[in-house]
């Protein structure tokens, strides 16, 4: 490493399914067909409403900084919107609308994590978010978290892994790469042990609204300390536009005020006046039909995949998401994704990035791909496996 490089690089590990997505593009460039089952992205854009109000904002020229905490409309209508799908009083004042999931969970680490505590979180887990941590000194403390346990701590696990070197917990319900969430009853138990033990949480919310099985709930309803990140991305379909929040205590909003102000000045006009469309009766409606439309790709993938051979310990409920075992054909699901892309043309995930417990035995199937692609890829692994 250059000698002018910060050491703490050294703890941040780079991507590797992008390794992936290079080889795919290549694959692609010299004409062959690849379905696409690897990129946590939904395959459905902004809706038309979305786009109209963008179109609009860049029109009329409402193109200015707005406040570091986001645009006061838009964080009454998150507050609204909070009161309309989960029945909470979220008030306006604790709601800061940032440049994605990403820079809440930024302005979240930055404010709560000192260098050199640990933070549990369960393995496996989406990697940027032991990395958040260890872009401000921490450590992620990894916790193996199998499927006895829905791949989510408990407060039992919470309680025994818990030291004096220990600040909080960094949880994500539904889950990348697993789908699944944490029991309501559980998540209460673990805010209060936490709490207890005199640390923080929290909880990562981005696919909660793609929860398929439960009733819609946030941990937002356990407690008022609780630090709860969501985003624009996943269930209303804006992932490049960059826009997301979090829900934080009230009397350290003006801490996060300074630190947005300093690290970020604003988020992006145009996307927070876009996302404002959101919220309108008209457009939830069409999100609530895209939601149904990825259970009933989940409700064909999981069987399908099942009857391949594919171990699938827990049903995801929630997210675009299948975190299956493949051990049954491999010890080493690096390779088996190559394989797989090469041979069969589908683009799936190594567990690799989502920590050491699952890295050589699982692979993440996204379904956020069109039924009949989803069909398709079946075909080509059936085929695959059979020749294997």
């Amino acid at each position: 490493m250059h000698k002018n490089l910060a050491s703490r690089l050294d703890n941040i590990a780079p991507f590797h399914v992008m390794e992936l997505m290079k080889m795919a593009a290549e694959l692609e460039a010299e004409g062959r067909h690849l379905i696409h089952m690897g990129i946590g992205e939904p395959d459905f854009t902004a809706p038309p409403a979305v786009i109209a109000a963008a179109t609009a904002a860049m029109t009329d020229g409402r193109l200015q900084y707005t406040s570091a905490l986001g645009l006061p409309a838009l964080r009454q209508a998150i507050s609204d919107y909070y009161q309309r799908a989960y029945g909470l009083n979220v008030p306006a004042h604790r709601i800061i609308v940032t440049a994605g999931a990403s820079a809440a969970l930024l302005l979240a680490c930055a404010s709560l994590v000192e260098p050199g505590k640990e933070v549990l979180m369960p393995d496996p887990c989406y990697p940027c978010n032991r990395h958040f941590v260890a872009a401000f000194e921490g450590k992620a403390k990894l916790i193996a978290s199998g499927p006895e346990h829905r791949f989510q701590l408990t407060e039992s696990i919470v309680r025994q892994q818990w030291d004096a070197a220990t600040c909080g917990v960094l949880l994500a319900s539904p889950s990348n790469p697993t789908g699944t969430s944490i029991e309501s009853a559980e998540l209460r138990k673990i805010v209060a042990a936490v709490k207890e033990l005199g640390g923080f949480t929290i909880v990562d919310e981005i696919y909660q609204g793609l929860s398929y099985d439960a009733t819609p709930f946030s941990a937002l309803s356990i407690d008022d300390d609780v630090v709860v990140i969501n985003s624009f991305s996943k269930y209303f379909n804006m992932t490049g536009w960059r826009l997301g929040w979090l829900v934080v205590p009230e009397r350290i909003v003006p801490q996060l005020e300074k630190l947005a102000q300093n690290l970020f000045i604003c988020p992006s006009s145009v996307a927070q006046y876009a996302a404002l469309a959101c919220f309108e009766p008209a457009t939830i409606a069409i999100y609530e039909e895209r939601k149904a439309e990825f259970k009933r790709r989940r409700d064909y993938i999981v069987p399908a995949l099942r009857e391949l051979g594919f171990g699938i310990p827990v049903m995801p409920d929630g997210a675009f998401y299948v975190y299956a075992d493949c051990s049954r054909f491999t010890d080493d699901a690096d390779s088996f994704a190559r394989q797989i892309l090469n041979e069969a043309g589908v683009v799936i995930v190594p567990g690799l990035d989502f920590g050491p417990a699952t890295a050589t035995s699982y692979i993440r199937l996204s379904y956020a791909n069109s039924l009949e692609n989803l069909q398709e890829a079946v075909a080509r692994l059936k085929k695959f496996l059979t020749t294997k």
